[in-house]
């Protein structure tokens, strides 16, 4: 027996505009960040756009044929890209007013949905008043008309009636909030560089096997789902290569066309794979790689981002490109494959910071030496009868200080 109580899930609809090959793809991704809002998708109209109209982006035509198309149908059309305010306006309007919401709009819900910690909840937050401001007007009763759903969740259901001049004071707060958790996120990156923790980011594609790859490499148990965006918040669990302590740092998924103002609100998260020692850009193998690379470097060239990477292709179990980047670490990070040899390109990338040797010390220089426990990292230890040896790996800057004990 069914439950009336129940809510129903919101039924969506798709405009997808056609101007170049990608756009298949940003169609596939629109199905998959519907069902990520926990909505379901029920089809889609294509229309070739040769020149965009200032008021409704396609022409009159298509949205008449939508209008006969959807009439009497209870449900969202998203357009799958970004509208103005007058233009989603128009569109609603031209078809019988019924609740338009655009790529940006339904990106920002699924963010809403996914944020738990409180920073994650005030940028999220940030965003969604930073794109709803301008579309104020007109927008609060078409909402509440329709009675919420994708658009109207996190401050999009309390902040819609407010005025102006508050949402703007209450930007202004977010804003000085997460100016507060960035000097505490930078004070602990400056703690992390004089405890001699190297970080190591996770950065790429939404859904390509980053918070599976974290949880392969630390033994964590982070939440790991097939859906775009399943993580929002980052996870930051440690881990060792011979002996020598890394930071691993999963960050928030990208995707094609990921908005700007999305981008700017999560600079202060994403700062971790900015000034990162070490990123893994992670693609999916048997995916499109080539569109999650371009998307993933294009994200992190506007974030002034500098640091050394390496390409991981995961999932290579459901196969592997021949195109693929020659230079790529092939890993399986479900089935826990190829992880030693990625733990050894990541060491070779950062190993010009160490040196590898071998120590000796005499049982009579004992407590000379324990002055030294401190800089360096212990592989191995073989006692003998005048002393210990110590296979350890010392950071450079350290080295010359260790001289006297270097095994000849």
């Amino acid at each position: 027996m069914t439950n009336n109580s129940e809510k129903k899930a919101e039924i969506v609809y798709i405009i997808q505009p056609v101007e170049s090959e990608k756009d298949q793809i940003l169609h596939d991704e629109a199905v998959a960040l519907i069902e990520s809002a926990g909505a379901e998708y029920a089809g889609t109209i294509y229309q070739n756009v040769r020149e965009i109209n200032p008021a409704t982006y396609i022409g009159a035509g298509k949205l008449e044929e939508l209008r006969e198309r959807l009439d009497g149908l209870e449900l969202t059309v998203l357009f799958n890209g970004e509208l103005s305010p007058s233009q989603t306006l128009n569109i609603s309007k031209a078809l019988g007013g019924k609740k338009v919401i655009d790529r940006t709009t339904l990106i920002l819900d699924i963010f809403a949905l996914r944020a738990e910690s409180s920073e994650g909840k005030l940028q999220v937050e940030l965003a969604q008043l930073k794109y709803l401001y301008p579309r104020l007007k007109g927008k609060g009763e078409a909402l509440s008309r329709l009675g919420g759903g994708i658009g109207t969740r996190g401050p999009g259901e309390t902040q819609l009636e407010t005025d102006r001049r508050h949402i703007r004071a209450r930007i202004h707060t977010l804003e000085e909030r997460l100016k507060s958790t960035e000097r505490r996120r930078a004070y602990l990156a400056e703690r992390r560089k004089k405890d001699r923790v190297l970080t190591v980011a996770l950065v790429g594609y939404t859904n390509t096997g980053k918070s599976t790859l974290l949880n392969a490499l630390t033994g964590a148990d982070v939440l790991t789902k097939d859906a775009l965006f399943a993580t929002l918040d980052p996870s930051a669990r440690s881990f060792e290569i011979e002996g020598v302590p890394f930071l691993l740092v999963d960050t928030v998924g990208f995707l094609q066309d990921l908005p700007h103002n999305l981008i700017e609100a999560f600079k202060s998260t994403l700062e971790s794979a900015v000034h990162c020692d070490l990123a893994l850009i992670v693609c999916d193998a048997a995916g499109d790689f080539e569109t999650q690379l371009s998307t993933t470097l294009g994200v992190l060239k506007e974030l002034d981002f500098s640091s050394p990477y390496l390409i991981v292709m995961n999932k290579c179990d459901l196969g592997v490109s021949e195109d693929a980047p020659r230079d790529a670490v092939l890993i399986s990070a479900k089935e826990k494959r190829g992880l030693e040899a990625l733990k050894q390109r990541i060491f070779q990338a950062v190993e010009d910071r160490f040196v590898r040797t071998t120590l000796f010390v005499p049982y009579t220089k004992e407590g000379k030496f324990s002055e030294l426990r401190p800089l360096f990292y212990c592989r191995k230890v073989i006692y003998t009868d005048d002393g210990a040896e110590i296979s350890a790996v010392i950071p450079a800057i350290y080295a010359e200080q260790f001289r006297e004990f270097y095994k000849i």
